[in-house]
């Protein structure tokens, strides 16, 4: 696998800290999730992980972070700005202040900030779940890229790399085609007053529709060809007499935007007359650009696995795939169960130990000590 060999310490947090850290792990690095003590863990993409509870608000549990971080190729550091620096494990004591040597100058040092605050539409309405583009995308999988890209430099220079990941800048990156084309006033994408252009819900023949039974259809017939087949498909479903105060829509209709308020509203009365899956069959491989908007367990059922498989698949050019099998998996990463194996990866000697036990620095429900023989 691509990143066999890769050690990564990812410091436990919520969402978009953990998925960079399953991007890596799913490519083949091992990742070690550092816990606080006395923690349960919900987070579910702990795929491929270990995980080790150190005190940091110990002496000796901080030196032992020193310890692990220095001997990694990449940490991920999820905590607001300062955090790190407090418990003295910031960039400059790994890397280098300029003054004197770092502990580990070829470290990645991956650093996510900027919780994004998705605020919905009201609960009848179906909207975009804002979070997640900002939290996996912008945030995760930004910081993931940022790692991939810092690995890059360091293989040219041998020097390690602090890479920000902001969620509110990666958000915004991801958007740039919608941004960039709001920012020209002759764009017909995104040009005009939110609402009115094409890509915004301005446009009956790009947007979600409810249905009969409460479900949802999801229509985005922009190209001339593909619309055709989608009107056709429509008004063929509805009685010959259905019309919106005696009006109905033509093909000429996309073009004219003076007449799209009548079209959503035809459109919104037409879908309503047939449950969601009446109206997916009749659309169903078709050129109408108009498929049904899944719930997660739905669109599992679909998939060849209820979790998401590992994307993007890296292959030779012979098809062997370069990527391990990754069994996708749910279940829970028991915070501390992998702490004896890590320190015994680290040399940590059966003194030290006995010491990072009775100081409080590791759970010693996971470390076995062997008893000093008396003399």
């Amino acid at each position: 696998m691509a990143l066999s060999g890769l050690k990564v310490i990812e410091f436990a947090g919520l969402a978009p800290g953990p998925f960079a850290g399953l991007v890596l792990a799913d490519n083949g690095a091992s990742v070690i999730r550092v816990d606080r003590p006395s923690t349960s863990s919900s987070d579910l993409l702990c795929r491929g992980k270990r995980s080790i509870v150190v005190n940091s608000k110990v002496t000796s549990g901080r030196e032992l972070l020193k310890t692990l971080i220095a001997s990694a190729d990449v940490i991920i550091d999820p905590f607001r700005p300062g955090v790190m620096e407090r418990l003295g494990l910031g960039p400059e004591v790994f890397l280098g202040d300029g003054t004197k040597a770092g502990l580990n100058e070829r470290l990645i040092y991956a650093r996510i900030v900027g919780p994004l605050q998705g605020h919905g539409r009201p609960r009848h309405q179906l909207c975009c779940p804002e979070r997640r583009p900002g939290y996996f995308a912008g945030g995760g999988i930004m910081c993931a890229l940022g790692i991939l890209v810092a690995l890059l430099e360091r293989g040219k220079t041998g020097k390690g790399q602090v890479v920000n990941a902001d969620m509110v800048t990666g958000t915004r990156y991801i958007s740039s085609f919608p941004l960039i084309h709001a920012l020209v006033p002759s764009s017909p994408l995104m040009g005009g007053p939110r609402g009115t252009n094409l890509l915004d819900g301005g446009a009956p023949f790009y947007n979600i529709y409810s249905c009969k039974d409460g479900g949802w259809m999801s229509v985005g017939c922009l190209e001339p060809e593909f619309f055709k087949v989608f009107l056709e498909l429509f008004l063929g479903a509805l009685p010959r007499d259905f019309t919106l105060a005696g009006w109905r829509p033509t093909l000429a209709t996309q073009r004219e935007r003076s007449e799209w308020d009548k079209f959503a509203k035809f459109l919104e009365k037409g879908f309503l007359t047939k449950p969601r899956d009446e109206w997916a069959k009749l659309f169903m491989n078709t050129e109408a650009c108009t498929v049904p908007v899944l719930t997660p367990k739905e669109a599992g059922k679909l998939a060849r696995a209820p979790v998401p498989e590992v994307h993007p698949k890296v292959k030779t050019w012979n098809s062997t795939a370069l990527q391990q099998k990754v069994s996708p998996s749910i279940g829970l990463l028991q915070p501390g169960k992998d702490t004896e194996q890590i320190l015994d990866e680290l040399g940590i000697s059966d003194s030290e130990r006995r010491r990072l036990v009775q100081e409080g620095a590791v759970d010693g429900k996971f470390v076995s000590v062997r008893t000093p023989s008396k003399l």
